[in-house]
């Protein structure tokens, strides 16, 4: 019990402290992935853990930056209110996706090996994730975009050389060249996922 309420507290005081300061990139991530340990270690319902897993998301990620850099060339020929809707449909996907691949752990173990300034906009942490008796040791990059150095945010996950935001990209760009690039058929899809 009292470990839990010790959680509870120093995942409040993390919510209130990592906006207000600017940090170093590998900073930011060695904060979310010991923010995300707690939640994913606690004993607390799956539902309140994807919640807080929610929360880090919403004020780590780009998750516009990320929707848009998806839709490839697509994105030009969409109408204000059609990016409108893109954009509430990829937050919820995101979401929904980026929770549910890690509610599964049970205390991912991740150590921040180096970072490396590509750019003025762009810097890459490397990550490793321990190996298990279960799963062997995955190499994670992060890429940062630090455009604005106070509010620096994640754009992509390399995981083992493997760009997440370009897999979706081409997810994507099949869905959309598969129905003559009607975004609905897109919007479509997007809406099943999240009410699966």
């Amino acid at each position: 019990m009292f470990k839990t309420k010790l959680n509870s507290i120093i995942f409040l005081i993390s919510i209130f402290i990592i906006p207000l300061e600017a940090k170093e990139p590998r900073e930011l991530i060695s904060e979310i992935v010991n923010e995300a340990s707690i939640i994913l270690s606690s004993s607390d319902p799956v539902e309140s853990k994807i919640i807080k897993l929610n929360d880090i998301a919403e004020r780590s990620v780009d998750i516009n930056g990320i929707g848009m850099y998806t839709l490839g060339k697509y994105r030009k020929n969409l109408n204000e209110d059609q990016k409108i809707k893109y954009k509430k449909l990829f937050r919820s996907y995101f979401l929904k996706s980026f929770s549910s691949r890690l509610v599964d752990y049970s205390d991912p173990k991740i150590t921040v090996v180096s970072q490396k300034k590509v750019n003025e906009k762009y810097t890459i942490v490397n990550t490793i994730l321990e190996g298990t008796s279960k799963n062997p040791e995955v190499k994670i990059d992060w890429r940062i975009y630090t455009k604005n150095p106070e509010r620096p945010l994640i754009r992509d996950l390399i995981v083992e050389g493997l760009s997440l935001a370009r897999t979706q990209k081409e997810e994507f760009k099949s869905i959309l060249q598969n129905n003559n690039g009607d975004i609905n058929f897109l919007f479509k899809s997007l809406e099943q996922f999240i009410i699966k």
